[in-house]
């Protein structure tokens, strides 16, 4: 069983990083902190450290260290939700004795020693619960552990709205919060915005567009962007106000970057499947929620056109 020699690996190396993706979001922080957390409370000897750079307007839920090279040799390095090796955050994440891919995304990129994939799991952070639950006391849930995965599963399952959210995952969540830490708290921060956040949202609201059969499309220039005083990752909390209309099944947001880098693509949807789409420009993800680039206008056209056959195939 793949869990097994997950918790084997882990006993046998003193030395380990964890990695998460680029622009982490709070199951990426989640996962990779709240296994970071049990590994630490059941074997304090070992040194164990979250990698992977700034965490942008989340550093106040979770904190990288910073390594030397030579901290690679010899360790164990796991990688968590994380589909492909490009978007793992630190590129050093191949240089350790072995490598363990730990995710919830389609194994497009099947990198790594071991792998443990579960497209059926809403979160990371519910599969690294298990694993602590599963491990016979090799692993060790803590309140540090249960409130970073807690905040995962809330993440990923929007508040346990999404139809990734299971009984197992109510189930989980119910356990977690049995630790010592503000699920109500942790829950007022997740959901909180800056006044130019809201701002941001009322701009889609008046430059959406929504097409008969239901895909909403916005494109958010850079210069609105630095107008309202936003970094890129504080963007993600207006990523699904277009879902909020009842009109829209599917949506895309194409965010303006810098310089000569793409659009960045933010996909969801209540139902047809995007990340067939996604992976058509450069990106991927889940069935519901995937990323993707644009080029420039005229590829924004073309995956506008083709979201919105989707939906209209959909409400066949």
């Amino acid at each position: 069983m793949i869990q097994a020699k997950i918790l084997e690996a882990i006993q046998s190396y003193d030395t380990i990083l964890i990695h998460r993706h680029v622009k982490p979001d709070p199951d990426a922080l989640g996962s990779q902190g709240g296994l970071a957390a049990a590994i630490r409370a059941a074997y304090p000897s070992k040194h164990v450290y979250q990698v992977g750079g700034s965490v942008g307007d989340l550093d106040w839920l979770s904190t990288m260290q910073d390594v030397p090279d030579e901290t690679y040799q010899g360790a164990l390095v796991i990688v968590c939700d994380t589909a492909d090796r490009p978007r793992v955050s630190d590129d050093r994440f191949d240089r350790g004795a072995m490598l363990i891919k730990i995710d919830h995304h389609p194994n497009d990129d099947a990198y790594g020693d071991l792998q443990w994939v579960d497209e059926d799991a809403s979160s990371v952070s519910e599969m690294i619960f298990d694993l602590i639950q599963g491990s016979d006391r090799k692993l060790f849930l803590t309140a540090a552990s249960a409130r970073l995965l807690y905040a995962g599963i809330v993440g990923d399952t929007g508040r346990f709205r999404f139809n990734n959210t299971m009984p197992h995952t109510l189930a989980a969540a119910a356990r977690l919060i049995q630790e010592d830490f503000d699920p109500a708290g942790l829950n007022n921060r997740m959901n909180a915005m800056t006044f130019a956040q809201a701002k941001l949202q009322s701009y889609i609201f008046d430059h959406m567009t929504i097409t008969d059969s239901g895909a909403a499309t916005v494109t958010i220039p850079l210069a609105e962007t630095e107008k309202l005083g936003l970094q890129p990752d504080e963007v993600h909390a207006a990523v699904g106000t277009p879902g909020r209309l009842g009109e829209v099944q599917a949506w895309a947001l194409f965010l303006e970057q810098a310089g000569d880098e793409p659009y960045r693509v933010n996909l969801r949807s209540k139902g047809p499947v995007i990340n067939g789409l996604a992976k058509a420009h450069r990106g991927g993800g889940h069935p519901l929620a995937s990323g993707a680039k644009a080029e420039d206008t005229t590829e924004i056209a073309q995956i506008t056109h083709e979201l919105d056959e989707l939906t209209a195939e959909f409400r066949k």
